[in-house]
């Protein structure tokens, strides 16, 4: 309500002002059209010395130019001011969501210190103590190293290391990875493969890729996530496709879910964590290997499917992954020479 309310603000002031402007120009109009109508009724009556060339329309062109100039001028700073408006609000959300993000692991991990710290806890109480404080530890550096990665995705100066490996093993290798770090039961992911290529990838970059998807399809299940994923390969491109059986995206969501800070909110599920940065993450990652990312929904409690396409290694974009090629291998030759 809040939001609507600031919105009709801002344009109830836009449409205030333009009426001004406006009005400005019809009154200037009508002061030039009215004294030339009185001049050329009454002009040859008036004395020579205060007569004046009121049939030069110079002066009123320029001041029409002028007051149009002005208005142009007004609507280009309430453009401005409109986007300055929503990247504060995106910069706030983005303070809000990381502070909760960081609370609630520095919260357990200091709990766990003065529990220990208080009272004589038996060794198998300290070692699972211990454990919980890792893993909120591991959760707060994965969290700082994805807002820390946002700048350098921008601006293509992330260290990636790219090599050419096959589709298939490759991507069974991460997802095996990755399954493991969510902790997720055997037959919570189908995966389905018939990739036979190879393509050029940084290990580490599609794994933030699947981390990213599959963490997406768990923190948007109402039941216990269930996530098929097919890998194949056609004459140009590797294709990638996560489908899940979560809550599924509103239509009007669908061209949104890739932008820096925005998240999905459903009323089932209300107290979903994240920075918003996940989904721009992924797209950024996927671009730098020279690939496209899609989403499709049929609506709100009919899954979500992510298609991944990424070119293969000869075959497609040959100038552009021999270009990532040589980069990692100056990369890796630089890091030689440095130690």
């Amino acid at each position: 309500m809040k939001r609507k309310h600031f919105f009709f603000y801002h344009v109830v002031i836009f449409i205030i002002a333009q009426i001004a402007w406006l009005s400005l120009i019809g009154l200037w109009i009508y002061w030039y059209v009215y004294n030339y109508i009185v001049y050329k009724e009454v002009g040859d009556q008036v004395s020579p010395e205060v007569s004046y060339d009121i049939t030069n329309a110079g002066p009123f062109v320029i001041g029409l130019v002028l007051l149009v100039g002005l208005s142009l001028i007004t609507i280009w700073i309430f453009r401005h001011l409109n986007v300055q408006l929503r990247l504060t609000k995106l910069y706030d959300t983005f303070i809000s969501n990381v502070t909760h993000e960081l609370k609630s692991p520095l919260s357990s991990i200091q709990l766990s210190l003065e529990t220990l710290k208080s009272r004589e806890v038996p060794r198998e109480k300290q070692k699972e103590f211990i454990g919980m404080m890792i893993k909120d530890v591991n959760r707060l550096t994965r969290l700082i190293n994805s807002i820390l990665q946002i700048p350098a995705l921008e601006q293509k100066k992330l260290a990636y290391s790219y090599q050419v490996y096959s589709a298939s093993s490759a991507i069974k290798q991460i997802l095996k990875q990755s399954i493991e770090q969510f902790r997720l039961p055997p037959n919570a992911v189908i995966i389905e493969e018939n990739a036979d290529c190879e393509f050029v990838i940084d290990i580490d970059g599609l794994k933030t890729v699947f981390d990213n998807l599959i963490d997406n399809a768990v923190k948007y299940s109402l039941q216990p996530a269930q996530i098929n994923i097919n890998i194949s390969c056609n004459t140009q491109k590797v294709v990638i496709e996560f489908i899940d059986k979560g809550i599924g995206i509103a239509p009007k969501e669908l061209k949104k879910v890739f932008n820096k800070f925005h998240r999905v909110y459903h009323q089932n599920i209300p107290n979903v964590k994240g920075t918003g940065l996940g989904l721009y993450q992924v797209k950024e990652i996927i671009k730098n290997h020279g690939g496209k990312i899609y989403v499709f929904s049929e609506g709100e409690g009919k899954g979500t499917t992510f298609k991944i396409e990424l070119p293969i290694y000869q075959v497609f974009k040959k100038r552009f992954l021999t270009k990532l090629l040589v980069r990692s291998e100056q990369k890796k030759q630089l890091e030689i020479i440095n130690e």
